[in-house]
């Protein structure tokens, strides 16, 4: 692949991520994504009481200080500076930057892809159902002690799709999919500890992306735990990049 066009997949990828981690964060307060000075910006709608979240700004092919400059601009409070290095690039320019502006690195995550061409096929060890109905629903969300979904998501054409592995009726694992300008973001994966190692994640990864690709997605986007990064290739993802996460130091 060309560079130019490696460039525009890794745009089109942070487009993906920012808005749709955008979606399950709006569930209790509105959080937007919005461009500001060639940066992507994810934080709350405006509101009149109450403390805003922190916000987060992602950077790619800009430098630090010029990141910080537009952040600091812009910035309503709290924040951290989601910067992205695409695969094969130094990252050695990148942590130095953010050193001498006396950042903090918290963490990185790789980001990840996958184009929808070839799914592979497995026997899933266990059901996996599409969340369509209330009573699954809130099976889910006590489960995890928060909404994982909502009603309006129960429609079989919502643009949030949650798939369950299912074990004697119970809720085991489960995955979503969140559908954002002709692609999709993947969120939430987990499978209860007592059912890892089962393959469940994996058939729940490839339930997820097929339902994805008959919803006319393009493109599928992730960002992955380090552990997940061993998982996700197996099923067909590939690594365009990492992000590194970091927020200004306590003085």
């Amino acid at each position: 692949m060309h560079e130019a066009d490696t460039e525009d997949l890794l745009q089109t990828a942070l487009e993906v991520f920012a808005r749709g981690i955008c979606v399950p964060r709006s569930f209790t307060h509105p959080y937007l994504a919005e461009r500001v000075d060639g940066l992507w910006v994810t934080r709350d709608a405006p509101r009149r009481v109450a403390r805003y979240r922190r916000e987060e700004w992602f950077a790619h092919g800009i430098t630090p200080q010029q990141t910080v400059r537009i952040v600091k601009r812009h910035t309503r409070g709290r924040y951290a500076i989601c910067a992205i290095c695409a695969a094969g690039e130094s990252d050695e320019p990148l942590r130095a930057g953010y050193r001498v502006l006396d950042y903090r690195l918290g963490f990185t995550e790789p980001i990840m892809i996958h184009r929808l061409q070839r799914i592979p096929r497995f026997a899933p060890p266990t059901e996996i159902v599409r969340v369509l109905d209330a009573v699954l629903a809130n099976k889910v969300n006590k489960t995890v002690r928060r909404r994982q979904i909502l009603p309006e998501h129960l429609r079989p054409d919502a643009p949030l799709r949650m798939y369950a592995a299912l074990a004697s009726g119970d809720p085991v694992g489960w995955v979503s999919s969140i559908e954002v300008a002709g692609a999709t973001w993947c969120a939430n994966l987990y499978v209860k500890p007592e059912f890892r190692r089962r393959g469940i994640g994996r058939a729940l990864m490839c339930r997820m992306l097929r339902g994805d690709r008959t919803f006319g997605s393009h493109l599928a986007v992730l960002a992955a735990s380090h552990t997940g990064a061993l998982l996700y290739p197996l099923v067909g993802y590939e690594q365009i990049g990492t992000l590194y996460s970091y927020t200004p130091r306590r003085r």
